[in-house]
């Protein structure tokens, strides 16, 4: 079964970063697409960044220059560096997973088949 743990969020000042982790396992391989998620308070949730078994990545426009979706050698952790972070960027933040039959399907957007618990950010102005 696979297993999606976050860790790093926190509170910060704007235009401070985090960097935000999600431990994995479970995989059987490595042709997963990989996304981060968020969701404020009364809104709803949206796709963030994705990467993809190449190490391809993509981006919604609002954090395209400030944060980056990365992946350690093993692919069995995923980052999502957040700079120049906004009061807009506060939100609960999480981490999905799924199999997708072609790489370059992989987008922070469709259905996700697993989830991880999410990571609260919380940014003051």
């Amino acid at each position: 079964e696979v297993q999606l743990v976050e860790s790093g969020g926190g509170s910060v000042q704007a235009g401070g970063s985090l960097r935000l982790s999600c431990a994995t396992s479970g995989y059987s391989d490595t042709s997963y697409c990989m996304a981060w998620f968020r969701q404020a308070p009364g809104k709803e949730r949206e796709g963030v960044a994705a990467i993809n078994r190449h190490t391809r990545t993509t981006y919604v426009d609002s954090v395209k220059g400030r944060f980056t979706i990365s992946t350690d050698n093993a692919k069995k952790t995923v980052f999502l560096e957040m700079n120049n972070l906004k009061p807009e960027d506060t939100g609960m933040y999480y981490c999905a997973a799924r199999r997708d039959s072609a790489a370059w399907k992989c987008a922070p957007g469709g259905d996700f088949n697993y989830w991880g618990q999410g990571t609260q950010v919380t940014v003051s102005s």
